[in-house]
């Protein structure tokens, strides 16, 4: 009993088949195409991506489970190119006594560098290992291209409210500790609200608070839980929910111009080990989204703050960080270019393929010529002003405004000179 009470609650319930898995229902639901994947036996590499606590490195090992492969984990933090070879080998070996290739996990594969990457290539192309890499951070970005083109990316969403209760009621009534207990839970907001959608951190928090409490029955309250939990809280926590909450925070002040609170929210990021590449990328996401044509330089600005803290590396680093910061938070703010192609997205989805105009069309051959494509296209610059009126969207849709100017002053400028070039016919 020892022993079991002292592996957390969140070890203790951590489910071994699809049918005791909790969440991903898009991902693993029946009819599902990651098990139908599983199912059929025939997966392939795949990375999964999403937020801690959603059942990454437990699907990745009830797949193994599921189709009868031998398992092996790695972390990314503590892990090599020595520690990866050494389990390729060891798959290699298994081959000769006709066992399954194994599943290689890789948990954080984000923080494996290019050249430990690059060790994992051969291996998972001739099917020796099937790899599954967990990720908290957009895999786009930290996955190196040759071996993201050879897995499949599947998105894991935070648990839904009904996920994190059906969790809890189920350690009630199963875990071999917490069923000997007489435990009520009277009020959910505030573990609810402290999980932020992490399987694991609401039952850690739940066994917290329930193990604060000697004997009796428990009631468990938002005041109970908060009275408990808060003596308890990280600074930051950059793998868990203060990592969404305090970039967030960050991004919102910059985007509300107040660089007083950018500069401190950017703070406790540095502090807390922030990796400082994610908060640039945000930076320069947040360059093009709300500053825009309001300061087409924030963009510029925001992209080379990118490329120095890349070069120079921290704590140096904060440095360039700030300064891009308190450019973008200074800046006049505009989201037109955001709102401009939302708009066209949606516009595209609802029109479908419509056709190219005829006189837009490419005539690199004759027959094309001869069925009219280009056939009295202007071209802008043989007009004075290096402008020509002409329709350049398809025929059902002329006339639709999808950028609408903002109104800072360079957008007021714009807006003036679209108007007297198209002379109304956007409603400038």
């Amino acid at each position: 009993m020892a022993d079991q009470i002292s592996t957390p609650l969140a070890e203790r319930m951590r489910p071994s088949s699809l049918e005791a898995f909790t969440g991903q229902q898009h991902l693993v639901g029946k009819g599902a195409v990651l098990r139908k994947a599983i199912e059929s036996g025939n997966i392939p590499s795949m990375v999964f991506w999403g937020p801690p606590g959603v059942g990454k490195t437990t699907l990745a090992f009830i797949v193994s489970r599921q189709l009868k492969r031998p398992f092996y984990a790695l972390s990314a933090i503590n892990s090599g190119v020595k520690d990866v070879r050494e389990v390729i080998e060891k798959a290699k070996r298994e081959q000769f006594f006709g066992t399954n290739n194994p599943v290689l996990f890789i948990d954080e594969i984000h923080r494996f560098s290019k050249s430990q990457q690059d060790s994992l290539l051969g291996a998972v192309e001739r099917g020796i290992v099937t790899l599954i890499g967990a990720t908290t951070e957009n895999p786009s970005f930290e996955v190196i291209p040759a071996l993201l083109s050879r897995c499949q990316v599947y998105i894991m969403k935070p648990l839904e409210k009904e996920d994190l209760q059906h969790l809890l009621e189920e350690a009630m009534q199963q875990d071999e500790v917490l069923k000997k207990k007489s435990i009520r839970i009277e009020e959910w907001e505030a573990l609810l609200r402290l999980s932020g959608g992490d399987a694991r951190k609401l039952l850690n928090t739940f066994e917290l608070v329930v193990n604060a409490i000697p004997s009796g029955e428990i009631i468990l309250t938002n005041e109970l839980v908060l009275d408990h939990v808060q003596q308890n809280l990280a600074l930051y926590d950059k793998a868990g929910e203060q990592h969404y909450d305090i970039i967030s925070a960050f991004i919102k002040s910059i985007r509300g111009s107040d660089p007083n609170a950018a500069v401190y929210w950017l703070a406790r990021m540095i502090e807390g080990g922030e990796d400082p590449l994610f908060i640039a990328r945000r930076l320069v996401i947040l360059a093009a989204e709300d500053i825009g044509l309001a300061n087409p330089t924030a963009l510029v600005m925001a992209n080379n703050c990118f490329q120095a803290v890349n070069v120079i590396g921290m704590p140096e680093g904060r440095i360039i960080l700030s300064h891009a910061a308190v450019y973008l938070a200074t800046s006049p703010k505009s989201n037109s270019a955001y709102m401009a192609i939302g708009q066209a997205v949606e516009l595209v989805r609802q029109s479908g393929n419509l056709p190219v105009p005829l006189h837009l069309r490419n005539a690199p051959t004759r027959l094309m010529k001869q069925l009219d494509y280009g056939k009295d296209y202007r071209y802008s610059h043989g007009y004075e002003g290096n402008f020509a009126e002409q329709e350049y969207l398809p025929e059902k849709l002329g006339g639709t405004t999808l950028y609408e100017p903002g109104s800072n002053a360079r957008e007021k400028e714009l807006r003036s000179w679209l108007n007297k070039l198209w002379k109304g016919k956007y409603g400038y």
